[in-house]
Protein backbone atom coordinates (compact mmCIF):
# COMPACT_ATOMS: atom_id res chain seq x y z
CA UNK A 1 0.00 0.00 0.00
CA UNK A 2 1.19 3.55 -0.70
CA UNK A 3 2.80 5.54 2.06
CA UNK A 4 0.96 8.93 3.06
CA UNK A 5 3.64 10.20 5.17
CA UNK A 6 7.25 9.36 5.05
CA UNK A 7 7.16 9.36 8.69
CA UNK A 8 4.58 9.22 11.05
CA UNK A 9 5.79 10.07 14.84
CA UNK A 10 3.64 8.43 17.83
CA UNK A 11 3.62 10.60 20.70
CA UNK A 12 4.01 14.63 21.46
CA UNK A 13 6.61 14.64 23.94
CA UNK A 14 9.65 16.80 23.59
CA UNK A 15 11.43 13.74 22.11
CA UNK A 16 8.66 13.30 19.56
CA UNK A 17 8.35 16.64 18.43
CA UNK A 18 11.93 17.61 18.36
CA UNK A 19 12.40 14.33 15.75
CA UNK A 20 9.46 15.00 13.74
CA UNK A 21 10.42 18.90 13.41
CA UNK A 22 13.85 17.69 12.21
CA UNK A 23 12.83 15.73 10.20
CA UNK A 24 10.82 18.09 8.48
CA UNK A 25 13.46 20.95 8.09
CA UNK A 26 15.24 17.84 6.53
CA UNK A 27 12.62 17.73 3.88
CA UNK A 28 10.72 14.73 5.07
CA UNK A 29 6.67 14.42 5.62
CA UNK A 30 6.01 14.13 8.56
CA UNK A 31 2.55 13.49 10.89
CA UNK A 32 2.58 13.40 14.92
CA UNK A 33 0.07 11.57 16.37
CA UNK A 34 -0.93 12.64 19.87
CA UNK A 35 -3.68 10.35 22.40
CA UNK A 36 -3.89 13.18 24.66
CA UNK A 37 -5.92 16.62 23.64
CA UNK A 38 -2.75 18.74 24.51
CA UNK A 39 0.32 18.39 22.50
CA UNK A 40 3.67 18.70 24.82
CA UNK A 41 3.78 14.84 27.25
CA UNK A 42 4.84 15.75 30.29
CA UNK A 43 5.64 19.43 29.13
CA UNK A 44 2.13 20.18 28.44
CA UNK A 45 0.16 22.73 30.24
CA UNK A 46 -3.39 23.10 31.83
CA UNK A 47 -5.12 26.23 33.01
CA UNK A 48 -7.86 26.51 35.91
CA UNK A 49 -9.11 29.82 36.40
CA UNK A 50 -6.67 32.07 34.86
CA UNK A 51 -3.86 29.76 36.73
CA UNK A 52 -1.36 28.33 34.02
CA UNK A 53 0.14 25.40 34.99
CA UNK A 54 3.11 23.47 34.24
CA UNK A 55 2.90 19.51 34.58
CA UNK A 56 6.74 18.37 34.47
CA UNK A 57 9.94 20.25 33.99
CA UNK A 58 10.53 23.59 35.46
CA UNK A 59 14.20 23.83 35.31
CA UNK A 60 15.70 25.00 32.19
CA UNK A 61 19.28 26.33 31.74
CA UNK A 62 21.33 27.19 28.45
CA UNK A 63 17.93 27.29 26.05
CA UNK A 64 18.73 31.08 24.10
CA UNK A 65 22.64 31.22 24.43
CA UNK A 66 24.50 30.21 21.45
CA UNK A 67 27.41 27.99 22.41
CA UNK A 68 25.17 26.01 25.23
CA UNK A 69 25.42 22.19 24.52
CA UNK A 70 22.07 21.85 25.33
CA UNK A 71 20.31 20.66 22.11
CA UNK A 72 17.37 23.24 22.73
CA UNK A 73 19.41 26.15 21.23
CA UNK A 74 20.46 24.50 18.34
CA UNK A 75 17.16 22.62 17.67
CA UNK A 76 15.55 26.12 17.46
CA UNK A 77 17.96 27.80 15.30
CA UNK A 78 17.30 24.95 12.84
CA UNK A 79 14.15 25.83 12.80
CA UNK A 80 14.04 29.36 12.59
CA UNK A 81 12.36 29.25 16.17
CA UNK A 82 13.28 31.48 19.29
CA UNK A 83 12.14 31.31 22.66
CA UNK A 84 11.57 34.02 24.74
CA UNK A 85 13.22 33.44 28.55
CA UNK A 86 13.67 34.76 32.04
CA UNK A 87 17.00 34.59 33.04
CA UNK A 88 17.99 34.46 36.71
CA UNK A 89 20.58 33.35 39.26
CA UNK A 90 18.87 31.78 42.24
CA UNK A 91 17.61 29.16 43.86
CA UNK A 92 17.23 27.24 47.45
CA UNK A 93 17.72 23.71 49.07
CA UNK A 94 16.41 23.70 52.10
CA UNK A 95 17.73 21.11 54.69
CA UNK A 96 14.65 21.77 57.80
CA UNK A 97 16.14 18.85 59.86
CA UNK A 98 19.15 19.98 59.94
CA UNK A 99 17.91 23.93 59.94
CA UNK A 100 20.28 24.86 57.00
CA UNK A 101 18.42 27.13 53.76
CA UNK A 102 21.48 26.81 51.17
CA UNK A 103 21.08 29.70 48.35
CA UNK A 104 22.65 27.41 44.83
CA UNK A 105 23.80 30.40 42.03
CA UNK A 106 24.35 30.03 39.07
CA UNK A 107 27.54 32.10 39.42
CA UNK A 108 29.85 29.80 41.07
CA UNK A 109 31.66 31.71 43.20
CA UNK A 110 28.57 33.02 45.07
CA UNK A 111 27.72 29.31 45.35
CA UNK A 112 31.12 28.34 46.54
CA UNK A 113 30.25 31.07 49.67
CA UNK A 114 26.95 29.85 49.89
CA UNK A 115 28.49 26.55 51.06
CA UNK A 116 31.80 27.92 52.67
CA UNK A 117 28.94 29.69 54.81
CA UNK A 118 28.34 25.81 56.23
CA UNK A 119 31.29 24.31 55.56
CA UNK A 120 34.54 25.48 54.85
CA UNK A 121 35.89 22.05 54.06
CA UNK A 122 32.62 21.15 51.99
CA UNK A 123 33.90 24.31 49.70
CA UNK A 124 37.28 23.42 49.21
CA UNK A 125 36.11 20.03 48.15
CA UNK A 126 33.17 21.23 45.78
CA UNK A 127 35.82 23.40 43.95
CA UNK A 128 38.27 20.55 43.94
CA UNK A 129 35.00 18.71 42.21
CA UNK A 130 34.19 21.60 39.79
CA UNK A 131 37.37 21.92 38.64
CA UNK A 132 37.65 17.75 37.50
CA UNK A 133 34.08 18.25 35.99
CA UNK A 134 34.93 21.12 34.23
CA UNK A 135 38.08 19.61 32.69
CA UNK A 136 35.47 17.04 31.17
CA UNK A 137 33.12 19.57 30.25
CA UNK A 138 35.22 21.71 28.34
CA UNK A 139 36.63 18.42 26.44
CA UNK A 140 32.52 17.76 25.41
CA UNK A 141 31.93 21.59 24.20
CA UNK A 142 33.77 20.45 20.98
CA UNK A 143 31.29 18.34 19.76
CA UNK A 144 27.91 19.78 19.68
CA UNK A 145 24.81 17.54 20.06
CA UNK A 146 23.38 18.81 16.72
CA UNK A 147 26.42 16.49 15.22
CA UNK A 148 25.78 12.89 16.39
CA UNK A 149 24.60 10.15 14.89
CA UNK A 150 23.75 6.52 15.78
CA UNK A 151 24.96 4.76 13.39
CA UNK A 152 29.14 3.84 11.56
CA UNK A 153 28.69 7.41 9.84
CA UNK A 154 29.45 8.88 12.89
CA UNK A 155 32.76 8.36 13.40
CA UNK A 156 34.49 9.41 9.97
CA UNK A 157 31.66 12.81 10.30
CA UNK A 158 33.03 13.64 14.06
CA UNK A 159 37.03 12.93 13.16
CA UNK A 160 36.92 15.17 9.78
CA UNK A 161 34.65 18.21 11.39
CA UNK A 162 36.14 17.87 15.22
CA UNK A 163 39.12 16.38 15.29
CA UNK A 164 40.53 18.31 18.79
CA UNK A 165 37.27 17.66 20.15
CA UNK A 166 37.34 14.02 19.48
CA UNK A 167 40.39 14.27 20.68
CA UNK A 168 39.98 15.54 24.22
CA UNK A 169 36.68 13.52 24.64
CA UNK A 170 38.93 10.82 24.01
CA UNK A 171 40.66 11.57 27.45
CA UNK A 172 37.13 11.15 29.05
CA UNK A 173 35.16 8.70 27.07
CA UNK A 174 35.51 5.52 29.27
CA UNK A 175 34.34 7.39 32.16
CA UNK A 176 31.35 9.35 30.92
CA UNK A 177 29.33 6.30 31.02
CA UNK A 178 30.97 5.39 34.79
CA UNK A 179 28.93 6.26 38.17
CA UNK A 180 29.48 10.11 39.15
CA UNK A 181 30.46 8.69 42.61
CA UNK A 182 33.80 8.13 40.84
CA UNK A 183 34.88 11.67 39.99
CA UNK A 184 33.34 12.64 43.26
CA UNK A 185 35.76 10.26 45.52
CA UNK A 186 38.43 11.48 43.09
CA UNK A 187 38.19 14.88 44.32
CA UNK A 188 38.19 13.87 47.82
CA UNK A 189 34.59 14.70 48.80
CA UNK A 190 33.95 13.15 52.02
CA UNK A 191 32.31 16.22 53.54
CA UNK A 192 28.45 15.38 54.49
CA UNK A 193 26.41 18.48 53.06
CA UNK A 194 28.64 18.29 49.63
CA UNK A 195 28.05 14.81 49.45
CA UNK A 196 24.52 15.00 50.28
CA UNK A 197 24.42 18.35 47.71
CA UNK A 198 25.56 15.65 45.36
CA UNK A 199 23.32 13.08 45.66
CA UNK A 200 20.28 15.52 45.60
CA UNK A 201 21.52 16.93 42.73
CA UNK A 202 21.96 13.71 40.90
CA UNK A 203 18.75 12.76 42.02
CA UNK A 204 17.27 15.62 40.46
CA UNK A 205 18.89 15.04 37.18
CA UNK A 206 18.40 11.46 36.89
CA UNK A 207 16.08 9.72 39.82
CA UNK A 208 19.13 8.39 41.44
CA UNK A 209 21.86 9.41 43.54
CA UNK A 210 25.82 9.54 42.35
CA UNK A 211 26.08 6.04 42.93
CA UNK A 212 23.78 5.24 39.60
CA UNK A 213 23.61 8.67 37.64
CA UNK A 214 25.91 8.73 34.53
CA UNK A 215 29.00 11.07 35.05
CA UNK A 216 27.99 12.39 31.15
CA UNK A 217 24.57 13.64 32.75
CA UNK A 218 26.41 15.55 36.15
CA UNK A 219 29.42 16.81 33.62
CA UNK A 220 26.81 18.60 31.32
CA UNK A 221 24.67 19.96 34.60
CA UNK A 222 28.19 21.45 36.15
CA UNK A 223 29.02 22.76 33.28
CA UNK A 224 25.89 24.80 31.55
CA UNK A 225 24.15 26.31 34.98
CA UNK A 226 27.81 27.81 35.56
CA UNK A 227 28.65 28.75 31.91
CA UNK A 228 24.94 29.51 30.87
CA UNK A 229 21.75 31.72 31.90
CA UNK A 230 19.76 29.62 34.44
CA UNK A 231 16.15 30.47 32.90
CA UNK A 232 12.30 29.60 32.19
CA UNK A 233 10.70 30.26 29.10
CA UNK A 234 8.06 32.99 29.32
CA UNK A 235 4.42 31.11 29.35
CA UNK A 236 5.63 28.36 31.02
CA UNK A 237 7.39 24.75 29.41
CA UNK A 238 4.27 24.66 26.61
CA UNK A 239 6.33 27.58 24.77
CA UNK A 240 9.08 25.27 23.95
CA UNK A 241 5.49 22.87 22.66
CA UNK A 242 4.68 25.53 20.65
CA UNK A 243 7.94 26.60 19.04
CA UNK A 244 8.21 22.70 18.02
CA UNK A 245 4.84 22.29 16.77
CA UNK A 246 5.48 26.08 15.09
CA UNK A 247 8.73 24.02 13.38
CA UNK A 248 6.76 20.87 12.21
CA UNK A 249 3.72 22.57 10.52
CA UNK A 250 6.28 25.70 8.89
CA UNK A 251 8.36 22.53 7.30
CA UNK A 252 4.95 20.60 5.64
CA UNK A 253 3.99 18.65 8.43
CA UNK A 254 1.26 17.81 10.75
CA UNK A 255 0.04 17.00 14.25
CA UNK A 256 -3.46 15.46 15.48
CA UNK A 257 -4.42 15.25 18.71
CA UNK A 258 -6.92 12.79 20.15
CA UNK A 259 -5.43 10.35 17.83
CA UNK A 260 -4.42 7.28 19.59
CA UNK A 261 -2.36 4.96 18.39
CA UNK A 262 -3.53 1.45 19.31
CA UNK A 263 -0.69 -0.68 17.19
CA UNK A 264 2.25 -0.01 15.26
CA UNK A 265 1.56 -2.44 11.91
CA UNK A 266 4.68 -4.52 10.96
CA UNK A 267 5.19 -6.76 8.02
CA UNK A 268 8.26 -9.08 7.32
CA UNK A 269 10.04 -7.58 9.73
CA UNK A 270 9.29 -3.75 8.76
CA UNK A 271 7.16 -1.28 10.59
CA UNK A 272 5.23 0.43 7.76
CA UNK A 273 1.87 2.29 9.60
CA UNK A 274 -0.35 2.31 12.39
CA UNK A 275 -3.65 1.40 13.92
CA UNK A 276 -5.69 4.22 15.43
CA UNK A 277 -8.40 3.20 18.20
CA UNK A 278 -11.05 4.56 15.96
CA UNK A 279 -9.35 1.66 13.21
CA UNK A 280 -8.13 3.98 11.13
CA UNK A 281 -5.01 2.97 9.49
CA UNK A 282 -2.06 5.19 8.50
CA UNK A 283 0.81 4.43 6.62
CA UNK A 284 4.58 5.89 6.29
CA UNK A 285 8.04 4.54 5.31
CA UNK A 286 9.48 5.53 9.14
CA UNK A 287 7.39 5.12 12.74
CA UNK A 288 9.04 7.11 15.44
CA UNK A 289 7.74 6.12 18.59
CA UNK A 290 7.91 8.83 21.85
CA UNK A 291 6.35 5.98 23.86
CA UNK A 292 8.06 4.22 27.12
CA UNK A 293 9.73 1.42 25.57
CA UNK A 294 7.45 -0.36 27.93
CA UNK A 295 4.65 0.72 26.05
CA UNK A 296 6.65 0.75 22.89
CA UNK A 297 7.45 -2.96 23.05
CA UNK A 298 5.10 -4.28 25.67
CA UNK A 299 1.73 -2.79 24.05
CA UNK A 300 2.21 -0.86 20.73
CA UNK A 301 3.59 -3.98 18.85
CA UNK A 302 2.78 -7.84 18.63
CA UNK A 303 5.72 -10.50 20.79
CA UNK A 304 5.70 -12.15 17.06
CA UNK A 305 6.86 -8.87 15.61
CA UNK A 306 10.48 -8.53 17.29
CA UNK A 307 13.05 -11.39 18.25
CA UNK A 308 12.37 -14.01 20.61
CA UNK A 309 13.39 -12.82 24.31
CA UNK A 310 13.39 -9.08 23.17
CA UNK A 311 10.58 -7.97 24.80
CA UNK A 312 10.99 -10.11 28.15
CA UNK A 313 14.38 -8.40 28.52
CA UNK A 314 13.82 -4.81 27.80
CA UNK A 315 10.23 -4.85 30.12
CA UNK A 316 12.71 -6.27 32.75
CA UNK A 317 14.27 -2.69 32.58
CA UNK A 318 14.11 -0.95 35.95
CA UNK A 319 11.59 2.53 36.17
CA UNK A 320 12.15 5.79 38.21
CA UNK A 321 9.48 6.37 40.15
CA UNK A 322 6.33 7.87 39.21
CA UNK A 323 5.21 11.19 40.39
CA UNK A 324 2.49 12.76 43.25
CA UNK A 325 1.99 16.43 42.02
CA UNK A 326 0.34 19.72 43.49
CA UNK A 327 -0.59 22.20 41.75
CA UNK A 328 -2.02 25.54 43.72
CA UNK A 329 -3.12 28.82 42.61
CA UNK A 330 -2.67 31.20 45.87
CA UNK A 331 -3.26 34.68 47.00
CA UNK A 332 0.66 36.36 46.44
CA UNK A 333 0.12 39.15 48.88
CA UNK A 334 2.93 39.91 51.22
CA UNK A 335 5.20 37.59 49.08
CA UNK A 336 7.10 39.74 46.79
CA UNK A 337 10.70 38.34 48.15
CA UNK A 338 9.75 34.52 47.77
CA UNK A 339 11.96 32.89 45.31
CA UNK A 340 10.82 31.09 41.83
CA UNK A 341 12.26 27.33 42.63
CA UNK A 342 13.12 25.74 45.99
CA UNK A 343 14.04 22.14 46.78
CA UNK A 344 13.07 20.76 50.14
CA UNK A 345 14.81 17.97 52.02
CA UNK A 346 12.37 17.04 54.67
CA UNK A 347 14.53 14.55 56.66
CA UNK A 348 18.72 14.00 55.29
CA UNK A 349 19.16 10.82 57.88
CA UNK A 350 16.48 9.19 55.41
CA UNK A 351 17.44 8.11 51.87
CA UNK A 352 16.68 11.35 49.19
CA UNK A 353 15.30 9.15 46.85
CA UNK A 354 12.61 7.66 49.89
CA UNK A 355 8.73 8.86 47.86
CA UNK A 356 8.21 11.75 49.64
CA UNK A 357 11.67 13.00 51.02
CA UNK A 358 12.47 15.52 48.07
CA UNK A 359 10.33 17.87 47.07
CA UNK A 360 11.05 20.21 44.39
CA UNK A 361 8.74 23.41 44.32
CA UNK A 362 7.84 26.01 40.62
CA UNK A 363 6.71 29.24 41.64
CA UNK A 364 6.56 30.23 37.84
CA UNK A 365 4.84 33.57 38.10
CA UNK A 366 8.11 34.74 40.03
CA UNK A 367 9.17 34.79 36.25
CA UNK A 368 6.29 35.06 34.25
CA UNK A 369 3.28 37.00 36.16
CA UNK A 370 1.12 36.39 33.04
CA UNK A 371 0.97 32.78 34.30
CA UNK A 372 -1.60 33.84 37.19
CA UNK A 373 -4.13 36.44 37.89
CA UNK A 374 -2.82 39.56 39.38
CA UNK A 375 -1.52 39.81 42.94
CA UNK A 376 -1.56 36.06 42.75
CA UNK A 377 1.11 33.46 41.94
CA UNK A 378 1.36 29.81 40.38
CA UNK A 379 2.79 26.88 42.49
CA UNK A 380 4.18 23.12 41.42
CA UNK A 381 5.47 21.15 43.92
CA UNK A 382 5.96 17.52 43.26
CA UNK A 383 7.97 13.89 44.71
CA UNK A 384 8.26 10.26 43.69
CA UNK A 385 5.54 8.62 43.98
CA UNK A 386 5.55 4.60 43.40
CA UNK A 387 2.47 3.31 40.80
CA UNK A 388 1.69 -0.32 43.07
CA UNK A 389 -0.94 0.22 45.38
CA UNK A 390 -3.15 3.17 43.59
CA UNK A 391 -6.66 2.18 42.36
CA UNK A 392 -9.45 4.35 41.51
CA UNK A 393 -12.00 3.22 44.71
CA UNK A 394 -13.52 4.63 47.41
CA UNK A 395 -10.61 5.43 48.99
CA UNK A 396 -8.87 6.94 45.85
CA UNK A 397 -9.38 10.65 47.64
CA UNK A 398 -8.39 10.25 50.70
CA UNK A 399 -5.19 8.46 49.35
CA UNK A 400 -4.21 11.08 47.10
CA UNK A 401 -4.66 13.99 50.17
CA UNK A 402 -2.89 11.59 52.44
CA UNK A 403 0.20 11.02 49.52
CA UNK A 404 -0.20 15.02 49.02
CA UNK A 405 0.88 15.75 52.84
CA UNK A 406 4.51 15.80 51.86
CA UNK A 407 3.96 17.99 49.52
CA UNK A 408 2.20 20.73 51.26
CA UNK A 409 4.86 20.20 54.62
CA UNK A 410 7.46 21.17 52.33
CA UNK A 411 5.33 24.56 50.69
CA UNK A 412 4.72 25.27 54.24
CA UNK A 413 8.35 25.48 55.00
CA UNK A 414 8.71 28.23 52.38
CA UNK A 415 5.10 29.45 53.28
CA UNK A 416 3.77 29.14 56.88
CA UNK A 417 0.30 30.52 56.08
CA UNK A 418 -0.19 28.83 52.83
CA UNK A 419 -3.69 27.23 53.58
CA UNK A 420 -5.24 30.36 53.97
CA UNK A 421 -4.03 31.72 50.53
CA UNK A 422 -5.43 28.63 48.68
CA UNK A 423 -7.66 29.19 45.59
CA UNK A 424 -6.96 26.75 43.18
CA UNK A 425 -5.70 23.09 43.78
CA UNK A 426 -5.08 20.11 41.95
CA UNK A 427 -3.41 17.17 43.16
CA UNK A 428 -1.93 14.15 40.32
CA UNK A 429 -0.75 11.34 41.34
CA UNK A 430 0.22 8.28 39.43
CA UNK A 431 -2.67 7.10 38.20
CA UNK A 432 -2.80 10.72 36.74
CA UNK A 433 0.36 10.37 34.87
CA UNK A 434 -0.61 7.01 33.16
CA UNK A 435 -3.75 8.30 31.63
CA UNK A 436 -2.55 11.29 30.47
CA UNK A 437 0.58 10.65 29.65
CA UNK A 438 0.00 7.20 28.36
CA UNK A 439 3.19 5.79 30.32
CA UNK A 440 3.47 2.53 31.43
CA UNK A 441 3.11 2.80 35.39
CA UNK A 442 3.41 6.74 35.39
CA UNK A 443 6.99 6.36 34.98
CA UNK A 444 9.17 9.02 34.32
CA UNK A 445 11.99 6.97 32.57
CA UNK A 446 14.45 4.13 32.91
CA UNK A 447 16.43 3.51 36.18
CA UNK A 448 19.74 2.40 34.56
CA UNK A 449 22.32 3.14 36.84
CA UNK A 450 25.58 4.11 35.62
CA UNK A 451 28.31 0.65 35.13
CA UNK A 452 24.44 -1.78 34.82
CA UNK A 453 23.70 -1.17 31.36
CA UNK A 454 23.60 1.18 28.81
CA UNK A 455 20.56 3.41 27.37
CA UNK A 456 19.55 1.46 24.25
CA UNK A 457 19.18 4.68 21.30
CA UNK A 458 17.32 5.24 18.52
CA UNK A 459 17.27 1.71 16.94
CA UNK A 460 14.86 -1.04 17.46
CA UNK A 461 14.98 -4.64 15.96
CA UNK A 462 12.53 -3.45 13.45
CA UNK A 463 13.23 -1.88 10.16
CA UNK A 464 11.70 1.55 10.08
CA UNK A 465 10.56 1.69 13.43
CA UNK A 466 12.61 4.38 15.55
CA UNK A 467 12.44 5.43 19.06
CA UNK A 468 12.69 8.58 21.19
CA UNK A 469 12.28 10.40 24.24
CA UNK A 470 13.43 9.17 28.12
CA UNK A 471 14.32 5.83 27.57
CA UNK A 472 16.80 6.17 24.60
CA UNK A 473 19.77 8.13 25.81
CA UNK A 474 20.96 8.66 29.66
CA UNK A 475 18.61 11.35 31.37
CA UNK A 476 15.23 11.96 32.47
CA UNK A 477 15.18 16.32 31.48
CA UNK A 478 14.40 18.29 28.42
CA UNK A 479 18.47 18.26 27.35
CA UNK A 480 17.99 14.32 27.36
CA UNK A 481 14.66 13.93 25.50
CA UNK A 482 15.04 16.69 22.69
CA UNK A 483 18.83 15.17 22.17
CA UNK A 484 17.45 12.15 21.38
CA UNK A 485 15.06 13.33 19.36
CA UNK A 486 18.20 14.91 17.43
CA UNK A 487 20.10 11.79 17.41
CA UNK A 488 17.44 9.53 15.84
CA UNK A 489 16.16 12.14 13.31
CA UNK A 490 20.60 12.94 12.34
CA UNK A 491 20.86 9.06 12.34
CA UNK A 492 17.33 8.83 9.76
CA UNK A 493 18.64 11.10 6.67
CA UNK A 494 21.64 10.40 4.14
CA UNK A 495 24.48 12.17 5.67
CA UNK A 496 25.03 14.65 3.20
CA UNK A 497 21.87 16.32 4.68
CA UNK A 498 23.06 16.36 8.05
CA UNK A 499 26.45 18.03 6.49
CA UNK A 500 24.56 20.44 4.90
CA UNK A 501 22.77 21.31 8.06
CA UNK A 502 26.03 21.72 10.36
CA UNK A 503 27.10 24.03 7.86
CA UNK A 504 23.96 26.18 7.91
CA UNK A 505 24.11 26.49 11.72
CA UNK A 506 27.92 27.25 11.35
CA UNK A 507 28.69 24.19 13.69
Amino acid sequence: MKSEYDVIVIGSGLGGLTAGAMLGQYGRKVLVLESHYAAGGAAHGFEVDGFKFDTGPSFFCGMTETGSLNPVKMVLSALGETLPCVSYDKFIYHFPSDKVELPVFGDWERYLDSVRSVSQTGARQLQRLRDETMDVYQALKGIPTMAIRADWKAVPLLLSRYPMGMLRTAKFSQGLQEPFEKLTRKAGVTDPLVSRLIDLECFLLSGLKASGTVTAEMVFMFGERECRAVEYPKNGAVALVDALVRGIVKHGGSLRTKAHVEKILVRNGKAYGVRLRSGEELFAESIVSNASLWDTYGTLLEPTDLPTGFVSQQLKTPTVESFMHLHLGINAEGLEHLEGHHVVVHDTQDDITRPGNAVMISVASKFDPSLAPTGKHVVHAYTLEPFDGWKRDSGYRDMKRQKAEPLFRALRHIIPDLESRIEVERIGTPLTHQTFLRRHKGTYGPAIKAGEGLFPGPKTPIEGLWRVGDSVVPGIGVPAVVGSGVICANTMVPLHHHIHLLDRLAL
